[in-house]
This record gives structure tokens, C-alpha cells and sequence, in this order.
């Protein structure tokens, strides 16, 4: 990476994004939804659920063409879907271009069908939009994060119109917090979650 992202999303923020009003009241709110894919979706889950104006996290699959698909078949690589999460957050209270930051600083969107030691098509970097503003917000900051040299290698994230969503397994809802000991949570979501909540302390609930 050649330099921070977070500077560069100060810049993009006053050119497509006001400033988030923090005060206004949660009491009147008009709930959005965008469907995010990067990497694991506990990863992606324990990061989003932490953050102020952020009501819901729903882990699952999307993208794909097989019906109601199961965690097993997922895993296989062949079902064509995404793991996913299914963000509901209140757009008073934190921006989609708020989001947009945290997505891209808490994965690397230049490893195509992989994070880490997490290999496959159900591990790409994916922005599922659900409104025509998030896809041009989203493909605006792609190509303006591609042009400033944030990273080496080019930004590979796929955005595409929102599909069929299919939960995920009731035991893979909240799953970082259920399971706070497991292997996996405690050698990868755990260091990631301690720099996430370094660099985003002041969107934090």
C-alpha cells in the first residue's frame, strides 16, 4: 500500500459526501441497505456491528444461481455466491461513504477471490448495491481510490445491482461473538477488530 486510504477518503468525503450530522435524533429513522462481500463474512459481521448507526447485520450468501444454498455447498466454490453481510444502518447517524471507508480499510480489494488464507469465489470483494446512488457512490470512490495510488496492485472489487440474499445459518449469525474463543476468531478477527476499532474509534457505538 503506498498511502493511507483514510487519507484519501478525507480528501474523496468533500467532494461526494457531506459531513454526517451525528446529532440529528435516531428516533426518526429511514433505514437503508447495502450487501457487502469482503472475505468472511464472521470478519465482516463483528467489524460492521460495532459501528454507531449501524442497526442490523445479517450474515449470508448472494450472487449466485443455486437456490437456497447451504453453507457446505458454498464452501465448494461452485455455487457462484458470495458470503455476504446485509447491512441495515440509519444514513442520519453514519454515511454510506462511512461505510464505504470501513469496507475498503478492514480488506484488501486487489486479491482477487481471496483474503488471506481464505481462497475462493466466495471470498471476493464485493459492493452488492441496492440503489442507484450506492452503485455510482461506490464505483466513484473505486475509481478515485484506483487513481490515487492507495494501493499497488489494481482494486479488483466487483459492483454489482443487489440479487437473491439467503441468510446464513442461524449458528453463523453473531458468530464472533458467540464464539469469541475459536480458533479462527481469536488468530484472525481478533487482530483485526483491535486495529479496525484503533482506526475507526470515532464511529464506534
Amino acid at each position: 500500500m503506498k498511502k493511507s486510504i483514510i487519507v484519501v477518503f478525507v480528501l474523496l468525503s468533500g467532494i461526494t459526501f457531506g459531513k454526517t450530522n451525528m446529532n440529528t435524533e435516531k428516533e426518526n429513522k429511514n433505514l437503508e441497505i447495502v450487501t457487502l462481500g469482503a472475505g468472511c463474512f464472521w470478519c465482516v459481521e463483528a467489524i460492521f456491528q460495532e459501528l454507531e448507526g449501524v442497526e442490523q447485520v445479517v450474515s449470508g450468501y448472494m450472487g449466485g444461481e443455486t437456490k437456497n444454498p447451504t453453507y457446505k455447498e458454498i464452501c465448494t466454490g461452485e455455487t457462484g455466491h458470495a458470503e455476504v453481510c446485509q447491512i441495515t444502518y440509519n444514513p442520519a447517524v453514519i454515511s454510506f461513504g462511512d461505510l464505504l471507508e470501513v469496507f475498503w480499510q478492514t480488506h484488501n480489494p486487489t486479491t482477487l477471490n481471496r483474503q488471506g488464507a481464505d481462497k475462493g469465489t466466495q471470498y471476493r470483494s464485493a459492493v452488492f448495491y441496492h440503489t442507484e446512488q450506492q452503485m455510482k457512490l461506490a464505483q466513484s470512490y473505486k475509481n478515485k481510490l484506483a487513481e490515487s495510488g492507495a494501493w499497488d496492485d489494481p482494486i479488483v472489487t466487483e459492483i454489482t445491482k443487489v440479487s437473491k440474499f439467503y441468510p446464513a445459518e442461524n449458528y453463523h449469525q453473531d458468530y464472533f461473538n458467540n464464539n469469541n474463543n475459536q480458533p479462527y476468531c481469536s488468530f484472525v478477527i481478533k487482530p483485526k477488530m483491535e486495529k479496525f476499532k484503533k482506526i475507526f474509534k470515532d464511529k464506534l457505538k
